[in-house]
């Protein structure tokens, strides 16, 4: 193989090369709270791309623990957890998140790119193997390639791929790892099938579910309550506090046995500074009120209904998502960020999705939904993507 130097020179041919692909990205400055009413890059819009799908992320109550427990505790822990940055309001977030997903035990990490880092270093290596889902989140996959351990994906969604995989494995430990809503489709993993075949095969199922959890399921359970699974079926549950949560974070739930083995082997949580204070305090404050307040699912999944419906009778073409992720399919890369940039001029913000983020040909708009929405709101963003659809198609948006 020739030398490759890594000067500016390089770098800037790199970055040009991308940027004529239509895959170059850019920094947003948002100078207001988190909301669906945001001022970015000092225009204000409406916001149709964030994660904080309860609203909850500029909730008064959340806003109030969090700085009480800083005057209480500090602005940061100041140290990792096994050291003495584990506070009370930690241990009592574990706990609650224990309660709520109804398992043994929960672990906080700082974040769910590191939980799960962490689980898959813990648990295999070397000899060992790890299957993971074709369009799994990048945490996960990079989880399952840098744990040393033989890395094999599986046909999207599909448990039988899975089957077939785990029954050609010869030796060492199988762990399983999926998402429960797939953050770019919106769909939902068939877990009751992969949590049958893994328990066949003898093997380890850990589900992230970032987009499930305070979303979908009778209490804001998630996707494994909403399958009715438990602990025994999905031994393994990674959850995110920075997405219907609003706040920062993320968590491990799961056996004794599994959280003290994390404690002491996951390199991501043992070699890393705890979450400040009165962040663990928002998203304690966060989980009662996603227990305590179901209207806002309810109105959540109004929203979501109402989209699907108007945007079916737009003609766009939506994927089989029933979450607040709503994709829209476009195909071409420029096509995608030139449709983004038309809603920007209509001030509406939603993130156009191209290669590498998802596979070649498949570039789409991003939009996901949140309880903070209105109605009109929702009218306004499809009489906007019927404009754009419209001039698109006489090349006038060309």
């Amino acid at each position: 193989m020739a030398r490759r130097r890594l000067d500016d020179d390089s770098l800037a041919e790199r970055l040009e090369a991308r940027a004529a692909e239509g895959l170059y990205r850019q920094r947003r400055v948002v100078s207001e709270a988190a909301g669906v009413h945001q001022r970015i890059d000092g225009r204000q819009v409406l916001a149709f791309c964030s994660n904080d799908y309860l609203g909850l992320a500029t909730d008064p109550r959340l806003k109030e623990a969090q700085a009480e427990a800083a005057w209480q505790f500090g602005a940061g822990a100041g140290a990792a957890h096994l050291i003495n940055g584990h506070f009370a309001v930690h241990h009592e977030l574990e706990e609650r998140l224990a309660e709520f997903t109804g398992r043994e035990r929960a672990l906080l990490f700082s974040t769910g790119y590191m939980a799960n880092l962490g689980i898959a270093s813990a648990l295999v290596g070397r000899g060992d193997a790890v299957f993971e889902d074709r369009l799994n989140h990048a945490s996960l996959l990079d989880a399952g390639l840098l744990s040393g351990a033989r890395f094999s994906r599986y046909a999207h969604a599909d448990a039988d791929a899975l089957e077939k995989k785990l029954a050609a494995r010869e030796q060492g430990a199988a762990l399983v790892m999926t998402d429960g809503v797939f953050s770019m489709d919106g769909d939902v993993a068939p877990l009751p099938g992969l949590a049958s075949v893994c328990a066949d095969a003898d093997a380890l199922l850990v589900v992230d579910d970032a987009h499930g959890l305070g979303v979908l399921g009778k209490h804001g359970g998630g996707s494994l309550e909403a399958f009715e699974l438990d602990q025994d079926d999905v031994p393994v549950l990674m959850g995110t506090l920075g997405k219907a949560f609003g706040s920062f974070g993320a968590f491990v739930a799961g056996s004794d046995a599994l959280i003290e083995t994390l404690i002491q082997f996951a390199r991501s949580y043992v070699y890393t500074t705890a979450l400040p204070p009165g962040v663990a305090a928002a998203s304690l404050a966060a989980v009662g009120i996603i227990e305590n307040e179901p209207e806002r699912r309810s109105y959540l999944n109004d929203l979501i209904a109402r989209f699907r419906k108007g945007a079916t009778e737009l003609g766009l073409d939506l994927m089989d998502s029933h979450s607040p992720i709503q994709p829209i399919m476009v195909g071409d890369a420029q096509r995608a960020l030139s449709w983004s940039e038309d809603l920007l001029e209509r001030g509406m913000l939603v993130t156009a999705i191209r290669p590498p983020t998802v596979p070649a040909g498949t570039a789409r708009l991003r939009v996901t939904l949140s309880a903070e929405h209105t109605r009109d709101e929702i009218d306004r963003l499809l009489q906007a993507l019927a404009d754009i659809k419209a001039a698109d198609a006489s090349g006038d948006g060309e």
